[in-house]
């Protein structure tokens, strides 16, 4: 029995992580945290997003006009 989380369950994501749950690539995901645009948080040199701070970022996207 494994005791790895589904990725759903998961409180904490690396950037290369946040990525593949976005479909984003891992460059586009550290300019977003650069930029301010997606929240993270930073313990000694790593950092991490937040679950929480993945749904807000997806949820204040707008869609594109029809």
């Amino acid at each position: 029995m494994s005791t790895a989380l589904a990725p759903a369950d998961q409180l904490l994501y690396t950037p290369e992580e946040a990525a593949t749950v976005l479909r984003f690539g891992r460059s586009t995901v550290y300019e977003l945290m650069a930029e301010g645009a997606l929240k993270y948080v930073k313990r000694g040199r790593s950092r991490r997003i937040r679950r929480s701070d993945l749904e807000a970022y997806v949820n204040s996207l707008e869609p594109m006009p029809n």
